[in-house]
């Protein structure tokens, strides 16, 4: 019946307008069968949708469309019941179109899903369907071709376009050992890529999906107001029959039942959930869900983890200085073997200058032992190795010369990380690693003060020296260093209990505590693309902190248009009720304001597929002036 609906609809009009016909020429029997025969056209799948909602031991709005239409049929208003009908259908038709619309960039992403791959077998390129890709095949892409796979480029290289991934319309070049999505395009170039994870498992494919399942949740807002119409449909009924105890006006009693459904009510809240988060995953922001937008609209203090957030998280290795006879490349070698056990970005740094001196490391230690927050212990072609920072030297008794300790200092005034190592309790060499800033990291923090943010705070396991500087750089209010995983989620609880309301951003690995502790977790989608689309309320596909404040700027919107439909929506059916009382509003004309206004909500909900920061004026809220306050540890 669904699948005919556009047909009735129609039907239904073209008989309403022959009616009408039909009346101008006085001809009164051709007249009544016209509106008569609309009325049911239009009618069944109003009413079969009531006696499926009644078995369901449910009040419906179509049920009060059903009972006002069979009322109006009773005292002979049959112009009014084919009207009624026609509106209501011709409603839906529109509402489903415009619904569909608000959903259009979970469309576009799933139009953009590869559906063919040119695989190599046995020798030779056999082109075949997407789903039949296997985990290590060899796939070719050319250029102008979607990448079907996630997968590791092993041959060429290429401009591609991430856009689907990262919402960053702008190609980025791609080179052999690099990483690739399924659903980005091969720009310019030609690559082959093994593939690593395929069908449903690839990033895509996940994206779609967290992106379904966020646009079905339910606001705060929308779970009242559907537990609201619950009560709030039979209610309607009550009224409409106490009217008609009171005044013995049947005509009177089915227009106020018409006119009284909460249909832009409970329409609204749901089409701006949709549109907002559809909005965010066109821009490569993943909010899982309606109720995380709205407390995401609350937010009045944001925490940063520093590495690979507030700063790019590709550190490099500025300076190796020895402090005993050792020779370099021997010494970064061994560094390099050890790091292997950890996923942290200083580790991986050091292995990335270990491999750009082409030195060996393929074989893990024959121990190794992560010290959360502190570094690594690691036994290395029979040498015991401890590398980390100072508390894990002092906690392992390796003794700290005052040269080696002065110069650590000063390479961290510089703004560098100092990494101690010691080979068999024996202080070795100070590795110098730094990062840098993102460049949006500035102007993303200022959008967020301008938005409503009242407090920006980094917590950071990094030393004091390179933290006051990055937030010197950033005008963060407050920083506090040298944290291990769990100190910060003590600092994500304690300003909890301030009433605060906390987002904690960071790279969905070293940060999963805390993020996981915060009201609202961000995490950047390629610093660890699995974990942190598990594990975060909002996942940054692009890595960029401009996402993030665009995302906070949306939630603002998202929350703002909905308490709009819903004033909207409130403010009609009372007009209207006031308009029948006083018998100045009519059964067919009421119900053309009533859809009207369902479609009003719509469109003004359909505003947020086009949301952009860039083109919208933020409030007029002073900017905060930074207030330089650091700490090591809760027990300063």
């Amino acid at each position: 019946m669904n699948k005919n609906k556009n047909y009735l609809t129609s039907i239904s009009f073209v008989l309403i307008i022959s009616g009408l016909f039909a009346s101008g020429f006085d001809i009164e029997g051709m007249k009544k069968m016209a509106f008569i025969l609309a009325t049911f056209v239009a009618g069944i799948p109003i009413a079969m949708k009531a006696y499926h909602s009644v078995k369901m031991k449910a009040f419906s709005i179509e049920l009060l469309v059903t009972i006002a239409v069979i009322g109006a049929i009773f005292i002979q208003e049959y112009f009014e019941a084919a009207v009624v009908t026609f509106l209501f259908l011709f409603g839906d038709f529109l509402e489903a179109r415009t619904l569909a619309k608000t959903r259009s960039a979970l469309k576009e992403l799933v139009d953009m899903a590869p559906q063919e791959a040119i695989v190599v077998r046995n020798g030779s390129r056999k082109i075949v369907s997407v789903e039949d890709v296997e985990v290590g095949e060899r796939v070719v892409i050319q250029s102008g071709a979607k990448i079907p796979v996630d997968g590791r480029i092993v041959s060429g290289h290429a401009f591609i376009n991430e856009a689907a991934i990262t919402g960053e319309a702008i190609p980025a070049r791609k080179n052999e050992k690099d990483h690739v999505f399924s659903g980005t395009i091969v720009d310019n170039g030609f690559i082959e890529i093994i593939a690593e994870k395929v069908g449903d498992d690839t990033t895509f494919s996940r994206i779609i999906e967290l992106v379904e399942a966020a646009q079905e949740s339910k606001t705060k807002t929308e779970k009242f107001l559907n537990t609201f119409s619950q009560y709030y449909t039979p209610a309607v009924v009550g009224l409409a029959t106490l009217v008609f105890v009171i005044t013995r006006d049947l005509h009177l009693a089915i227009t106020f039942l018409v006119i009284a459904c909460p249909g832009a009510l409970v329409i609204g809240a749901p089409v701006s959930n949709v549109a907002g988060i559809g909005n965010g995953a066109k821009h490569g922001v993943l909010v899982k869900g309606g109720e995380v937008m709205e407390k995401l609209s609350k937010v009045d203090t944001l925490m940063f983890d520093k590495t690979g957030t507030l700063t790019k998280g590709r550190p490099e290795v500025t300076d190796i200085r020895l402090f005993q006879e050792f020779e370099e490349n021997e010494l970064l070698r061994l560094v390099a073997h050890a790091e292997l056990i950890s996923e942290h970005h200083l580790g991986q740094a050091i292995i990335k200058e270990a491999k750009a001196r082409h030195l060996p490391i393929t074989k893990a230690p024959e121990e190794g032992e992560v010290v959360k927050g502190h570094g690594i212990r690691a036994k290395v072609d029979g040498r015991r190795l401890v590398i980390g920072n100072r508390k894990l030297m002092k906690n392992e008794k390796v003794e700290l010369p005052n040269e080696l300790s002065q110069y650590a200092e000063e390479r961290e005034i510089g703004g560098n990380t100092a990494v101690f190592v010691a080979v068999e309790d024996q202080m070795i060499a100070v590795i110098s690693i730094a990062d840098q800033i993102r460049e949006d990291a500035v102007k993303a923090l200022n959008e967020m003060r301008k938005s409503g943010v009242e407090n920006i705070i980094m917590l950071t396991g990094d030393n004091c020296y390179t933290a006051e500087l990055v937030a010197t750089q950033l005008g963060i209010d407050k920083f506090y260093a040298e944290l291990l995983p769990e100190q910060k989620v003590e600092y994500v609880k304690m300003f909890k209990q301030q009433d605060r309301i906390v987002a904690m951003a960071g790279d969905g690995i070293n940060d999963a505590p805390a993020i996981a502790s915060a009201d609202v977790g961000l995490a950047m989608g390629q610093s660890g693309t699995d974990i942190s689309m598990e594990t975060a309320d909002v996942v940054l596909m692009g890595d960029k902190l401009m996402q993030f404040s665009h995302a906070y700027a949306l939630s603002k919107a998202t929350i703002r248009n909905m308490k709009q439909n819903t004033f909207l929506a409130v403010a009609t059916v009372f007009i209207l009720l006031i308009g029948v009382l006083i018998d100045s509003i009519h059964l067919a004309s009421g119900m053309f304001i009533h859809e009207a206004s369902v479609l009003l909500v719509i469109l003004n909900g359909m505003r947020l597929i086009g949301f952009n920061q860039k083109s919208k004026k933020l409030g007029t809220k002073a900017q905060t002036p930074y207030r330089k306050q650091w700490g090591s540890s809760l027990l300063k």
